[in-house]
């Protein structure tokens, strides 16, 4: 009959090793996998002069909004982000209530006949940093991605802006799509 502790011992190195090969295994399928910022970014860049619709006074009050919209493949994976610019009015110098609302919609939709459908969506909320910037300003979204297997697909965008208790909920400007991946 075997010591108790040889048993325990052996069941514990054994236990050890299976450890360190799943370990080991898992840093394969990691490294595998590329980081978005490796990726090789298509990008489309559009923009928009808008008026502040909930201002009629006498300063200049248009905002020019440029958006980026990339997307990128790894295998099976579509990857799309976006870069928003925006130079706003002079008067804005950080007025907390020019908006009830302003987000940016990254979608990421596959390339098919017909209507292309979305694979992929995220609203991104930019309220705080359109009212709180000094007058000029960016902001990148975070990475989205969706599985599309070899079908082509790419990123696209709708800006939406709701005025401060003016003009019936969000409006929205529509930006170049990047091309397709």
């Amino acid at each position: 009959m075997r010591h108790p502790l040889t048993h325990y011992r052996f069941t514990r190195r054994a236990g050890s090793g299976l450890l360190a090969v799943a370990a080991v295994a898992g840093t394969a399928t990691m490294l595998s996998a590329a980081p978005a910022s490796a990726l090789s970014w298509h990008c489309s860049k559009g923009s928009h002069t808008i008026d502040t619709a909930n201002y009629s006074g006498p300063w200049p009050d248009n905002w020019k909004i440029t958006v980026q919209n990339c997307s990128a493949r790894s295998g099976a994976y579509v990857y799309g982000k976006a870069t928003i610019k925006w130079d706003g009015p002079t008067f804005n110098n950080t007025h907390p209530n020019i908006f009830d609302g302003a987000k940016y919609r990254l979608v990421l939709k596959k390339s098919v006949s017909g209507t292309d459908p979305t694979v992929a969506k995220k609203d991104y909320n930019i309220e705080g940093k359109l009212e709180t910037s000094t007058n000029s300003g960016s902001y990148t979204t975070g990475t989205i991605k969706a599985k599309v297997n070899s079908t082509k697909a790419y990123a696209d965008g709708t800006l939406l802006l709701d005025w401060h208790q003016c003009c019936g909920g969000y409006k929205s400007w529509g930006y170049p799509a990047s091309p397709r991946t």
